[in-house]
């Protein structure tokens, strides 16, 4: 069971400058031990979050997502920032209605308009301005960037790869360095059910810590391994509202990524004692393995 993480003291004193008295404090963070965010009534019965990042590189990250890219979704479909305060990494947002996707227990067809609402939303959220030169140097590099991390998760998994399936993941490293251009914008970086919030109004998006300036292929790894290889009707409700089909290259930039996404899954599920992640991993790398067409 999940031990509730309590506010500290100084973010709810800053929150309670921005937004007068706080009537009540619900935990909201996810089940993992960096995250904290926590649900805020306040006298006036509004609800706001306010939210700890868990490090300077993801504060930034969402802070600047939140005022620069993130509007680009449209009122409703995110929260809105009411404040932030760097050096204790505090972002405080609006609430935007609904409860996360994966908890609904959505039928055939639910599924679909959700992830057909989604792959709008994807769309407006990479094409959200132009990127500077900084962060076009980012984005052409984030493919190699992630073939970069193949060692690492190899060395971390270690004997949970048999020799057969390493040279397969560095295969799939090596061949990433080798696609052609993709296409680039800024990313969620963590889009899935879990941060598509599904009131009346539609679908929103929570959670931009990892937003950034990337391939955009790489927006689409988690939906492939979880949502979409059972349910191809969902990966087609998603791609057809986003607006176009992927690019050969995206297709086999796609397939790489999610070698690399197996063996960071059974690197890291087993050590934080997560048996999903572990699964997910376990059964995309056994598929790979299966079809290896490289």
């Amino acid at each position: 069971m999940r031990r509730t993480k309590p506010l500290p003291a100084t973010a709810r004193s800053w929150a309670e400058q921005q937004i007068g008295p706080i009537l009540s404090v619900r935990d909201a963070s996810h089940d993992w031990d960096r995250s904290r965010v926590w649900d805020l009534e306040g006298t006036d019965r509004i609800h706001r979050y306010v939210k700890i990042s868990p490090s300077v590189k993801f504060f930034s990250r969402e802070n600047r997502a939140y005022r620069h890219i993130v509007p680009a979704l449209g009122y409703g479909r995110a929260p809105h920032l009411i404040d932030s305060r760097a050096q204790d990494f505090l972002l405080l947002l609006t609430a935007v209605p609904g409860v996360p996707a994966k908890t609904l227990g959505l039928d055939t067809t639910g599924w679909r308009s959700v992830h057909r609402q989604a792959g709008v939303l994807c769309a407006r959220l990479h094409q959200a301005g132009e990127l500077d030169r900084d962060d076009l140097t980012e984005a052409e590099a984030s493919l190699a960037a992630a073939a970069d991390g193949a060692e690492k998760y190899l060395a971390r998994a270690g004997d949970r790869l048999t020799t057969v399936e390493q040279q397969l993941i560095r295969n799939h490293a090596a061949h990433l360095r080798r696609i052609g251009p993709v296409p680039v914008g800024f990313i969620h970086g963590d889009n899935r059910p879990r941060n598509w919030l599904v009131s009346e109004s539609g679908v929103a998006h929570i959670d931009f810590e990892r937003t950034r300036p990337a391939a955009r292929v790489q927006d689409l790894v988690t939906l492939t391994v979880n949502e979409w290889l059972d349910h191809p009707d969902r990966e087609q409700a998603f791609l057809q509202s986003y607006g176009r089909p992927l690019t050969d290259a995206e297709r086999h930039a796609l397939t790489c990524l999610t070698a690399l996404d197996a063996v960071s899954c059974l690197a890291w599920g087993p050590d934080n004692g997560d048996p999903s992640v572990t699964a997910r991993g376990r059964r995309t790398l056994d598929r790979l393995m299966r079809e290896n067409t490289l």
